[in-house]
């Protein structure tokens, strides 16, 4: 299922003190939707849902919904290293009307392709919605084999996966193994376009953030086959993209978003706010893109 060339996995925004900002949240959906975003993702790891609490979840979830208005789909993310937990949120993120889930592969459990498969499985049983998967070995230790996306993709409502292995040979694989109704989407900016050229679908973007027209005509630029330009604007974007995650993010997204006069506030603990040279060193990139 394609849900469009470019969604953003979206920053949470908080306020002054750190609590969840709804109204700061209304503004940078506008701004989103206004530039280039075809598809939000709420509450995933660049939303720093490991220190959101579930009811700030919900109240994330369901106001998102409501600010979008059906314009592009929503995708909670509700997944988590807690199988139950996951189908509870999820249940919590269907009644808030969200179109879709999008499902993390568990994180510091390390479970086997087995493990995988049966948690995956377990809460595609228990939800309507449609399923994307995520898998991102850089942050959850585990890669989700090519294989088991593969199995996983017979299951009706497990319709796409955000792949952030970065490794285009598994990719490859899951594009010609899966039905041509099941996308697949690059969960790195750099590699949106290496991803293109083997069948992907689009990008589920952080830089979006900051360069979200950008990153719509680069993929749109591809698919008409308009491959030269496509390649220039890659390259033109690759530095922004790497300066985003100089440090972990979404620290440098959120301090980009400032500089762009969208609020979105600070980032939790345990993570910390950019240095001056760091900060400096961003919003150089930032104005000369």
């Amino acid at each position: 299922m394609n849900f469009g060339n470019v969604l953003t996995a979206m920053v949470t925004p908080f306020d002054d003190h750190g609590h969840l900002d709804l109204e700061r949240t209304a503004t940078l959906v506008e701004y989103l939707l206004a530039n280039g975003t075809e598809g939000l993702v709420v509450a995933g790891t660049t939303g720093e849902s490991a220190t959101l609490t579930k009811d700030e979840k919900v109240k994330l979830f369901n106001h998102v919904v409501q600010i979008v208005d059906k314009r592009v789909p929503v995708f909670a993310g509700t997944g988590t290293n807690n199988t139950a937990a996951s189908i509870e949120l999820t249940k919590e993120a269907e009644a808030c009307g969200v179109d879709g889930i999008m499902l993390v592969t568990p994180y510091y459990n390390k479970p086997s392709q087995r493990g995988l498969y049966e948690h995956f499985s377990a809460i595609a049983q228990k939800t309507v919605l449609p399923i994307m998967l995520y898998n991102i070995p850089g942050r959850s230790v585990v890669n989700m084999s090519a294989e088991t996306i593969i199995h996983l993709s017979t299951i009706e409502n497990i319709v796409s996966v955000k792949e952030a292995s970065g490794e285009l040979e598994q990719v490859a694989q899951i594009i010609e193994n899966t039905g041509v109704d099941f996308s697949v989407y690059a969960g790195d900016d750099g590699m949106t376009l290496p991803m293109l050229s083997i069948g992907a679908d689009g990008v589920v973007s952080v830089a979006s953030h900051v360069t979200g027209n950008e990153m719509n005509a680069m993929v749109q630029a591809y698919k008409k086959g308009n491959i030269k330009d496509a390649a220039s604007s890659h390259r033109k974007l690759l530095p922004v993209m790497k300066g985003l995650f100089t440090s972990p993010s979404p620290t440098p997204v959120k301090a980009a978003l400032e500089m762009k006069g969208i609020q979105v506030g600070g980032v939790r603990l345990p993570l910390i706010a950019l240095t001056e040279q760091e900060e400096n060193k961003l919003k150089t990139l930032i104005e000369n893109n």
